[in-house]
């Protein structure tokens, strides 16, 4: 990785392997090539937004099993068009730091991406369950009649809102937030985009329904969101309290108790990564190959799930220990 690309990142601490070789570098050309025309980061989000839900459409058809090489090509295409709607994502950040175009619309806009691309998609393995699910009905010896489809339809869109809110969105909300915390004791306020949820309100309150409408609605998805993630880290934001009581600013902690926060945050973020795209859409691709994608729902409420609590245990545990040396 070159110089200019490396200066392009939040942190190489808070990448994964595949982002760090592959899709950053890949990025950072995307973003010289928007920066020359200069399109807006956010201009760039959208874009990704729309691909990425798109490829629900072709998500939608089974594979080789149910509809030959036809099926096949339009779930590879499925997969390349979320892989890009991925490379954008990350585009968008890179092209930001960049040209200094950031704003709190983009860091909005960026946190909804994953969550416009993932709720078509799961909408349309409903719908290809519904069509294709006579190798879920042999393993279970279900017989193929159209009330029984009716019932595992509904049973398998269950499995998707489970999947999609509490399983999707809380561990990417969490992953996000995480990624942010390391960023804070290691680079400072300003080399962080850790938001808290008063703050937001605040900002929220000050905008005007008839001047502002669009941000403000933004805005107050914003406000749930960070009030949701300060919601499963109590044992961090007491941390964090105690720390700005004693210490005000960050820049003033100790260096040996900002030394014990980042060694103990750093062993967390390789876990931390695996809630993130990469390795949850690498199951998501393989499931709907071998033409059984209701199983990703399975994977992520349980597999992902696990996952996910202990990420959450760990960071809360090293807070409290920090919290009573204080």
């Amino acid at each position: 990785m070159n110089d200019k690309v490396f200066q392009s990142l939040k942190s190489t601490e808070t990448e994964d392997w595949l982002d760090y070789h592959v899709v950053r570098p890949f990025s950072y050309y995307w973003a010289r090539f928007f920066a020359y025309f200069n399109i807006h980061p956010n201009t760039v989000t959208i874009l990704s937004m729309i691909i990425g839900a798109g490829s629900a459409a072709l998500f939608a058809h089974g594979c080789f099993y149910y509809e030959g090489t036809t099926g096949l090509a339009y779930n590879l295409i499925a997969i390349l068009l979320l892989c890009i709607a991925d490379i954008l994502d990350c585009t968008d950040g890179q092209l930001a730091r960049m040209t200094g175009k950031k704003s709190r619309m983009g860091r909005i806009l960026d946190g909804m991406a994953g969550f416009v691309w993932f709720i078509p998609i799961y909408v349309a393995l409903v719908y290809r369950f519904y069509l294709h699910h006579d190798l879920e009905f042999g393993w279970l010896g279900i017989t193929d009649t159209l009330e029984n489809t009716w019932i595992a339809t509904t049973i398998v869109f269950i499995l998707a809102l489970i999947s999609g809110i509490a399983g999707l969105a809380g561990q990417q909300r969490l992953a996000d937030y995480y990624i942010q915390v390391h960023l804070f004791f290691l680079k400072g306020e300003k080399g962080s985009e850790l938001d808290n949820s008063a703050k937001q309100k605040e900002l929220y309150d000050q905008l005007t329904w008839k001047d502002n409408f669009t941000e403000k609605l933004f805005l107050y998805s914003y406000v749930g969101y960070t009030q949701k993630q300060e919601a499963v880290t109590p044992k961090f934001q007491k941390m964090l309290a105690q720390l700005r009581k004693k210490y005000g600013s960050i820049d003033n902690i100790p260096a040996e108790i900002r030394e014990e926060i980042h060694r103990n945050s750093l062993s967390l973020m390789k876990w931390n990564g695996l809630l993130t795209f990469n390795f949850r859409s690498a199951w998501l691709f393989l499931f709907c190959l071998l033409d059984i994608p209701t199983m990703n729902f399975l994977f992520e409420i349980i597999a992902m799930g696990l996952l996910y609590k202990y990420i959450n245990y760990r960071h809360e545990s090293f807070c409290k220990k920090i919290t009573d040396t204080l």
